[in-house]
């Protein structure tokens, strides 16, 4: 494929959109590539030499948007690129991001190693130092190693050749955009977080600092449609994250809502001992509560049913990187088409300007980690995540915690391994990730795993997975929950893999996954190597409609169930249990979906 021009630079928008300075560079583009398939590439001279291929960044290179399009494994990759720092950037200290590269990475610029960083979703920064000259050029170059054995957090990235079942195409290296920034060398802001208080009307602000020095000040401004809603200020002399409190005026307070997302802007500043304007920021902020009554989850103090999708975030050209900021807001517009109020983002940490969108939309989203790659085959010690998970997880809760669409966190997922008396590693982790969650944000609830192994007795949320076709079966199984006996996930010799539920809030998060294919409808035999879905394949759109209005009311008139997640927005190559095809274009009906499902759920009536 050809090679972009400066003027068509793919994914050219800002990547942090809940902190965003005014001067940057986007690095997205052409870089020179090569693969290193066994990792050999350092002693070979890769770090020195010009490397032999082009490659389109952001696109990871088993992506046909990357001009690559190598799908077998790559055991390390290089990039390489040559950039000149903006020569109005004197006196300044100059940041290096990276939005995500899959897996274990190595930075350099100029020959100087400046970031190691492991895991595939989460970004990190280098900070180039003494490197980044104004006005000079400078050549970076990064090495991802992207192993196939081991324990890894991959998500569905398959670690067989092929895509099968529900593991798909793998992604190696940049897949988010990688970008420079100017900072101030003595102090500057980093990333604030924001934390909304709907019950006393106000934004609780904590803005990190990288140094506190003298007569030094941080200043916020909120405003909404009609002007500046209020400033506040305070000494940033003293505390590494200084602190300020804004409460917003009566007649100024609009809480945030999928009925009505109403975002406030907020203008960060810090200012010298003269008053002077060192560093200065944007961002935005939703005002809006998450609690627990009993088994109620409420969104400001209302219970909201949450009609979720479950979305994997993957494109047909992109694989996990969107083409373009278009296709996230798309994503996000059909889901709500079909009736849904929100989504799991499942298996991954979604670009942030997804969750940006979501902000701006009302579409309330349950973050996820992709921790799939954790087998290790030992009985009942099957599975094995390390010290890494916590790590990442941590990454990509501080990156997201600002966002008002999260209403809630999900470590893990599908975690399964008999209870037993010994604490094995999957407890250990399961138990870290839970509390780490919890001390990182206190304001959201938890489900320590989505469905099979609950393993920390106090998680926020208890839930399970149920693809049972028949709704009179699903309904039969679903009945136990205002008895406190809801559906649990067992093993399939029914040894438990949960601790026992204790009255918590309880969703059906994930069921559906209805096999609705209608160019393979025809086909005789089984189709699952090229096509598959759960249970029996519908015969007709008809017998899926019924099907999906038939599941999803079971869990409507359920006045104890909180929401569902449905599988899925898409279908994702093989998997065609989507609302839509891969392509995002429509196979179904989906204003009958809508109205299936848009109907008042028994939940919302309760008192």
């Amino acid at each position: 494929m050809p090679f972009p021009r400066p003027s068509d630079q793919p994914r050219p928008e800002y990547p942090r959109p809940q902190f965003v300075r005014e001067a940057w560079l986007n690095l997205n583009g052409e870089w020179q590539f090569e693969i290193d398939r066994s990792d050999t590439g350092l002693e070979r001279g890769l770090r020195e030499r010009e490397l032999a291929d082009r490659i389109v960044v952001p696109f990871c290179p088993e992506s046909a948007l990357s001009g690559i399009g190598e799908t077998d494994f790559l055991e390390a990759v290089w990039y390489r690129r040559t950039v000149t720092v903006p020569d109005t950037w004197t006196d300044a200290r100059v940041l290096l991001h990276f939005g995500a590269v899959d897996h274990d990475t190595t930075v350099w610029a100029d020959g100087v190693e400046v970031a190691r960083h492991r895991g595939g979703f989460t970004p990190f920064t280098a900070d180039l130092g003494e490197v980044a000259v104004a006005g000079r050029e400078m050549t970076i170059v990064v090495r991802a190693r992207d192993s196939r054995h081991g324990v890894q957090a991959r998500g569905k990235q398959a670690t067989w050749y092929a895509n099968s079942h529900c593991h798909y195409t793998r992604t190696t290296g940049i897949w988010q955009t990688v970008w420079l920034e100017p900072v101030p060398r003595a102090a500057a802001l980093r990333r604030p977080r924001i934390t909304p208080d709907l019950a006393s009307g106000s934004f609780h602000l904590e803005l990190p600092l990288t140094a506190n020095l003298p007569g030094h000040r941080v200043r916020a401004t909120l405003s909404d449609g009609q002007g500046v809603v209020l400033t506040a200020e305070t000494r940033a002399d003293l505390d590494l994250a200084p602190r300020l409190v804004l409460t917003v005026p009566a007649g100024r307070l609009r809480p945030w809502s999928p009925a009505d997302p109403h975002l406030y802007d907020l203008g960060l500043q810090l200012l010298d001992s003269d008053g002077q304007i060192v560093d200065a920021a944007d961002s935005y902020a939703g005002l809006r509560s998450v609690s627990v009554q009993g088994r109620r989850l409420l969104l400001n103090g209302e219970p909201v049913f949450q009609r979720l999708v479950l979305d994997q975030g993957y494109y047909p050209d992109g694989l996990m990187t969107a083409p373009t900021d278009a296709d996230l807001v798309r994503d996000i517009e059909l889901g709500l088409r079909a009736g849904f109020n929100g989504a799991r983002l499942h298996q991954k940490v979604f670009e942030e300007r997804f969750l940006h969108h979501a902000d701006r939309l009302g579409y309330l989203v349950w973050g996820e980690f992709g921790d799939w790659g954790c087998e290790m085959g030992a009985r009942d010690d099957n599975q094995r995540p390390d010290a890494s998970y916590v790590t990442q997880w941590l990454e990509a809760v501080e990156r997201d915690y600002s966002h008002p669409s999260i209403v809630g966190w999900c470590p893990l997922n599908e975690t399964y391994q008999p209870l037993h008396d010994r604490i094995t590693q999957l407890d250990d982790v399961t138990r870290a990730m839970f509390l780490a969650t919890k001390q990182a944000d206190a304001t959201r609830p938890v489900v320590d795993a989505s469905g099979y192994a609950h393993r920390v007795m106090e998680t926020d949320v208890y839930d399970s997975h149920c693809y049972e076709q028949d709704p009179a079966a699903f309904a039969k199984t679903m009945s136990g929950l205002s008895e406190d006996r809801p559906y649990v996930n067992t093993a399939p010799d029914g040894r438990p893999w949960s601790v026992p539920y204790r009255g918590q809030p309880y969703f059906c998060s994930e069921f559906g996954g209805i096999w609705w294919d209608p160019e393979a409808a025809a086909a005789a035999g089984d189709q699952r190597d090229a096509s598959w879905g759960y249970g029996e394949r519908p015969h007709t759109e008809e017998e899926f409609a019924d099907r999906f209005a038939g599941l999803t009311g079971v869990l409507l008139d359920d006045p104890d169930m909180f929401g569902y997640c449905y599988t899925q927005l898409t279908d994702v190559f093989q998997e065609r249990n989507g609302v839509y095809r891969f392509d995002r274009s429509d196979k179904l009906d989906v204003e009958r979906l809508h109205r299936a499902q848009t109907r008042p759920a028994a939940y919302e009536g309760t008192p």
